[in-house]
């Protein structure tokens, strides 16, 4: 057998396996199909059912959206109904404007005993114990 740079176009041609894979001993077509081969449209045939595939893709595409949507409404919740003390408790600078607001005097206090409904001389309450 001649080296591969001594061959010419015909010789590669009558080689063993060159060309298209499994085309030995079958004359090439020119739509690179062979003449014998059923179906020449068979890598095609995909496209016949492409609408019902395309519906299908987009009904895993609407389903995952939707476990998605789901999973952060979940987590939304979940974060509500937790204690987090940086977003659930008032700031310092809330707290020390309440403070401010508060003011201790004893002017009232005489006015408060006078209004008062409360029996002065009453026994001091004991939770469980019965008089």
């Amino acid at each position: 057998m001649p080296e591969p740079a001594e061959m010419n176009g015909a010789d590669i041609g009558k080689m063993a396996g060159s060309g298209v894979p499994g085309s030995e001993g079958k004359d090439p077509v020119a739509n690179g199909h062979a003449e014998n081969e059923s179906n020449p449209f068979a890598e095609y045939m995909w496209m016949e059912n492409e609408e019902e595939y395309n519906r299908q893709v987009e009904e895993e595409l609407l389903e995952q959206e939707f476990l998605e949507r789901c999973f952060q409404e979940m987590l939304d919740e979940e974060d509500q109904d937790w204690f987090i003390p940086e977003r659930d408790l008032p700031s310092v600078g809330q707290i020390q404007q309440q403070l401010n607001g508060l003011s201790v005097s004893d002017g009232n206090a005489e006015e408060i005993l006078r209004k008062s409904i409360l029996n002065p001389e009453a026994k001091e309450f004991v939770p469980g114990v019965k008089y």
